[in-house]
């Protein structure tokens, strides 16, 4: 019974050994991350086997659009898992109750902020990038939809993370499962019985993700001695949340740049047709898969510093890089090798049988992009060290210069210069040529900065 729920409390991630620490952390938000991709991927599966690749393209034009307008509740997660890791780290459970309660109170005025604003910009903004005819009506019905029910995935999003900050990996788990397997269930009713399109998708998301999160606010007022919430500590505290934005800000315009970024490189993507951008919306979901290790040890390496910098354990902290990275390169190579083995299996999974375009170049695509994954294990890591320690800004400036700088005139450049009569826009995979090369630098510049030292003098609690 106490390993039960020692399981389910908070973890002390400044004793014991790092790479055991990591582990138990990182296994359940891996097992997490993989049910969150999981559902994502049934709902394309969905849609591409009862619908079809308009309803795919649909999905992916749509979703450079939603992560823009989801920045603000990265903002707040970032800040939120960073304070609450360090403050926990340092036993100050005072500061700890203060730092949740303000962030649950910035998490509702972010949702009614989006549930306003996401329904009054998505036409302009489809319009704006070019959006074919067959696509258009279907991807703004799913950014409706979506936006007018974000309240319940903010509460997740925001709350798991506070979960996490807190060592507890496995709640956040339990509680996106039960998601993912309500949204799988809905997808069907709703797609394939009902006969609703990407409408029907966005629907089984906003009610999994609203269960989620009553179940993430369920486990936080249940969290015992740990925490302590009260409608004092609900009342934004001026300190905490400027705090909260000093440390999520950099998330935050990482985010909203990122997908500035995106929503540029998505009009080219758009202007090469239906069947370019069905194709990537699969690519993409493989590259969700792909992904998953790299960001589950840069989120696990954030809770894992965040602690032992509070608890001014720099012995540990390099240990724990260590192992870490050396554990994230190993996963991404067997998944290089995953892909590059059953890349056509994969694509197939989302497609029509009539539909064969789409898999030969999704195929291709896939082999443009596999070197770069253990590239990003580097980065996703060592980002994660950088934040967790209280340096957000240099992750930003990092993202900023290998997605704006780098991989947006690449894109355009190599489709301009490959434009002939049979590739009037140039050639797709100007798309994910400029991708990889952007990984890589990516991955060496990190690396440089981290040696350089600078994120060691950001730690918050002294």
């Amino acid at each position: 019974m106490e390993r039960f729920k020692k399981l389910f409390g908070a973890q002390d991630m400044t004793v014991g050994r790092p790479l055991v620490n990591l582990a138990t952390f990182a296994v359940p938000l891996l097992i997490g991350n993989l049910a969150q991709t999981l559902y994502n991927t049934v709902d394309t599966i969905v849609v591409g086997k009862y619908v079809g690749k308009s309803a795919l393209a649909a999905v992916g034009t749509a979703g450079p659009i939603l992560n823009l307008l989801l920045l603000l509740f990265m903002g707040i997660s970032t800040g939120a898992g960073i304070l609450v890791a360090q403050y926990f780290g340092a036993q100050r459970r005072e500061d700890l109750s203060s730092a949740v309660g303000t962030c649950l109170t910035l998490t509702a005025i972010a949702s009614l902020s989006i549930m306003i604003v996401g329904p009054l910009i998505t036409r302009p903004l489809m319009s704006l990038l070019g959006t074919p005819e067959d696509v258009y009506d279907m991807a703004v019905a799913y950014l409706n939809i979506i936006c007018i029910g974000i309240i319940g995935g903010g509460y997740y999003n925001i709350v798991s993370g506070v979960l996490r900050g807190m060592g507890d990996s496995i709640s956040p788990l339990i509680f996106l499962i039960v998601a993912s397997v309500l949204n799988i269930i809905l997808d069907i009713v709703f797609v394939a019985n009902f006969g609703m399109t990407a409408d029907g998708v966005a629907l089984a998301t906003v009610i999994a993700q609203g269960i989620s999160g009553v179940l993430c606010l369920w486990r936080l007022t249940h969290m015992g001695g740990a925490l302590r919430l009260t409608r004092a500590s609900l009342k934004p505290d001026r300190e905490m949340t400027k705090e909260i934005v000093r440390l999520g800000l950099p998330s935050g315009l990482t985010q909203a740049i990122f997908s500035l970024a995106a929503i540029v490189v998505q009009s080219l993507t758009n202007s090469f047709g239906t069947s370019v951008i069905a194709c990537s919306v699969v690519v993409m979901r493989v590259d969700g898969f792909a992904m998953m290790p790299n960001f589950t040890f840069g989120m696990a390496m954030t809770t894992f510093v965040g602690q032992n910098v509070g608890a001014r354990r720099m012995d540990r902290v390099h240990e724990g890089v260590r192992e870490g990275i050396r554990v994230g390169i190993i996963i991404s190579v067997a998944l290089v090798a995953a892909i590059l083995l059953f890349g056509r299996n994969l694509m197939e999974l989302f497609t029509r049988e009539d539909e064969k375009d789409v898999v030969e170049l999704g195929v291709h695509m896939l082999r443009i992009l596999a070197l770069g994954y253990i590239a990003m294990a580097v980065t996703q890591s060592l980002s994660g060290v950088m934040r967790g320690a209280g340096d957000t800004m240099t992750p930003m400036w990092v993202s900023i210069i290998t997605t704006v700088i780098i991989r947006v005139p690449i894109a355009y450049g190599i489709a301009f210069f490959t434009r002939s009569e049979a590739l009037p826009h140039g050639t797709p995979d100007c798309l994910y040529i400029s991708l990889l090369i952007s990984w890589i630098m990516g991955a060496l510049i990190t690396v440089a900065l981290y040696r350089r030292g600078k994120w060691k003098e950001k730690a918050i609690v002294r």
